[in-house]
């Protein structure tokens, strides 16, 4: 049974007769899980809103279910694909979407992004788990804001999308909330049971949807980051423990009025930038 007519995508056979046909069992190596429920993968694909004619970013297509959810909205999706094996069956994504997909051979963390999708692209993955973490990271950074991004749109272990999505005073709450909330709004916008996955995780996954806002003034992103990870990276000692080894940090938070003797996750996203602040300005 084929897939329904969809707009601007000819039929394509099931996912899983797609994944047999080309021999595509998930390899453990690359933190493969497949998603195959077309129902579920166009619920994800509206998540950032009307894609008609915009470029999507995806990282880990695999064999192309949330590629061809992406490509039935009018967007045009550059995918970046580590597997090989993978390639023919986007080649047959991309000859049913009349050539809206450019496929990348190559490691994700080695790519530049904004050179290959962009300035006002999207970004929308089912991201692999071993790189998930790190690509989050390094698309929330740098000193350039806005950024290249229009919205992030990504699936994560729901423990990691609860991390990111966390408040102060929670346990989930550390350094990836503030690096996700300080200049961009976070929310977690579904979850999704493990048995939706070829071969099903052994854990929950979600997705988080972010998007840019307005960055904080007289704010380094490097500062803030190097803030947090000395922070979060003791999280059981007190601030004045975690952070002696930023400099000025201490009095940082003495100028502040924050005491010393509290813990990271205690503090604010406000309170994180308005250290990084001084920081910045004494840089």
């Amino acid at each position: 049974m084929r897939a329904p007519r969809c707009r601007g995508v000819r039929p394509l056979p099931p996912l899983r007769e797609v994944i047999a046909a080309h021999g595509l069992n998930a390899s453990k190596a690359l933190g493969q899980n497949f998603l195959l429920d077309e129902q579920l993968l166009d619920r994800i694909a509206r998540i950032p809103g009307p894609l008609d004619g915009a470029t999507v970013y995806e990282v880990g297509p695999g064999p192309g279910g949330l590629t061809r959810a992406l490509l039935r909205t009018g967007a045009k999706v550059v995918a970046v694909e580590r597997d090989r094996r993978c390639l023919p069956a986007l080649a047959e994504v991309n000859d049913a979407a009349d050539g809206r997909l450019t496929v990348i051979e190559g490691d994700a963390l080695a790519i530049d992004e904004s050179a290959v999708a962009g300035d006002g692209a999207h970004i929308a993955s089912n991201l692999p788990y071993n790189v998930g973490t790190a690509l989050l990271v390094r698309w929330l950074g740098g000193e350039t804001w806005p950024p290249f991004w229009q919205s992030l749109t990504l699936m994560f272990q729901l423990e990691v999308a609860e991390r990111i999505v966390a408040k102060p005073g929670t346990g989930a709450y550390g350094r990836l909330a503030v690096l996700a909330q300080w200049r961009s709004e976070a929310k977690l916008a579904m979850k999704i049971h493990r048995s939706a996955f070829v071969p099903p995780p052994k854990v929950m996954s979600a997705v988080v949807h972010i998007v840019p806002k307005a960055a904080p003034e007289g704010v380094s992103a490097a500062v803030l980051e190097k803030v947090t990870a000395a922070a979060f990276g003791q999280r059981r000692k007190m601030l004045r423990g975690s952070l002696k080894s930023v400099p000025r940090a201490i009095e940082a938070l003495e100028a502040l009025g924050i005491d010393p003797e509290r813990r990271a996750e205690t503090l604010r996203v406000e309170d994180f930038v308005a250290i990084a602040r001084i920081l910045t300005k004494d840089r």
